[in-house]
């Protein structure tokens, strides 16, 4: 474990003091968590007193089903990469996905220029049927479009964003596509329609299948 990612820990540590809800190392990279109601303000301490001068990325995180195997299984899962079977599994249904606790979670990777360090710090939000978290446009200008698209993919609410619009979807699109429950054919498809001269929505009519890899085996000459 290098001995400049103990000293930074030690450093966020003392300066955040009980804003942290967590401080972790592993693989040489320290990760903090802070509650939504501090986030905002050590955020900007991670600025201003720590040096992170750079936010690098800003993206959204869905834990649903996190920390499950989805290939150690008898059976196709409904889940995980295998979601476009079915919208939920059998023995789950969108209300419990809606119930979770620390579901979503916005990620903010930091870079000190200066000290030549980085800082990852996840911000759970509160509630997951309307997940919402400080914007930190005040903090960081370049936060505006990873924000938006935190907002477009996952459905994070980013409070004070003064334009908080879709920025890879359709503006008409429904749902949040990189949600775990969000099914991968989508709900809906789009086409040019020369009658009409525009874009028009269909259902999906991709049909839902599970692969099943096949295992080619040629037969070896039998030894005379």
């Amino acid at each position: 474990m290098k001995q400049s990612v103990l000293d930074l820990q030690t450093r966020v540590n003392d300066v955040l003091g009980d804003m942290l809800a967590s401080s972790t190392v592993a693989l040489d990279e320290l990760t903090i968590e802070l509650p939504a109601d501090k986030a905002f303000a050590g955020l900007k301490k991670c600025r201003d007193e720590l040096g992170f001068e750079q936010l690098i990325d800003l993206c959204g995180v869905d834990y649903l089903d996190y920390g499950k195997a989805n290939w150690e299984t008898m059976k196709a899962p409904n889940s995980g990469f295998s979601r476009g079977v079915f919208d939920f599994a059998e023995d789950e249904t969108e209300e419990e996905h809606l119930q979770m606790e620390r579901r979503f979670a916005a990620v903010y990777h930091l870079l000190s220029i200066q000290n030549n360090v980085r800082l990852r710090v996840k911000v759970f939000a509160p509630d997951t049927q309307l997940p919402v978290v400080d914007s930190v446009i005040d903090i960081w200008s370049v936060a505006n479009w990873f924000e938006r698209e935190a907002f477009d993919l996952y459905g994070i609410l980013f409070k004070g964003h003064p334009d908080l619009r879709r920025i890879l979807t359709d503006y008409g699109f429904v749902g949040h596509p990189l949600r775990k429950d969000f099914p991968l054919t989508g709900h809906v498809e789009m086409r040019y329609d020369a009658e009409k001269a525009r874009v028009v929505y269909e259902p999906v009519s991709i049909e839902n299948r599970v692969n099943v890899p096949r295992v080619i085996r040629h037969k070896t000459p039998a030894k005379a």
